[in-house]
């Protein structure tokens, strides 16, 4: 999973930094939403990178200090992903099913995450974890989207068929899994909303 992360990571700056290695899409929408695009990939790849280490129980319980700056380097990476992501959301690709999606996942995104910022701020770490673990499963969406489209057009669905779908499947099966499996298997898990 990490390995995966900081690959998608490493992706999205390359597209940051290297404007011709944008898809003609891509640059199109820089051209309309100016820094939306620039900040989404910056923001999304932090977020991508410093979330994977946050996951590591050594680094937790060894470094804290360490923990609690990634930390807040991921929240801040989250905040400019996510607002970024949801102006981007208005003009996904293929049509109101998508931008439903995605628009979805950026509040889902911003809303799990403030949350763990509010349960470790209050002093709740049991709480705290599960909204981060809720978060990231949100941040991997990155991650599972670029697994989806190539393997979509690989079974031959069309692009326009199938973005829409992926823009519900990168990220409603992930935060169903950190549900099931990650939330469950550390229980008991006071959920408090």
């Amino acid at each position: 999973m990490t390995a995966l992360a900081l690959i998608i990571a490493a992706y999205a700056f390359a597209l940051f930094f290297v404007v011709q290695a944008r898809p003609p899409f891509l640059r199109g929408r820089t051209d309309m939403f100016g820094l939306a695009v620039p900040l989404h990939f910056v923001g999304g790849a932090v977020a991508l990178a410093a979330g994977a280490f946050q996951l590591n129980g050594t680094l937790r319980s060894r470094r804290i200090q360490l923990h609690r700056i990634l930390g807040r380097i991921y929240v801040a990476s989250v905040l400019i992903g996510a607002v970024s992501g949801l102006r981007l959301a208005i003009a996904s690709q293929a049509g109101m099913i998508a931008h439903v999606g995605f628009g979805l996942l950026a509040c889902a995104w911003l809303f799990t995450t403030i949350r763990g910022f509010l349960r470790i701020r209050s002093g709740n770490d049991i709480d705290h974890r599960a909204w981060m673990i809720r978060s990231y499963s949100l941040t991997f969406a990155a991650v599972t989207l670029r697994i989806y489209v190539p393997l979509s057009l690989a079974v031959g669905i069309p692009f326009e068929v199938a973005y829409p779908a992926i823009a519900w499947l990168c990220w409603v099966p992930n935060i169903i899994i950190a549900e099931r499996v990650f939330l469950r298997a550390s229980a008991p898990v006071h959920m408090a909303v």
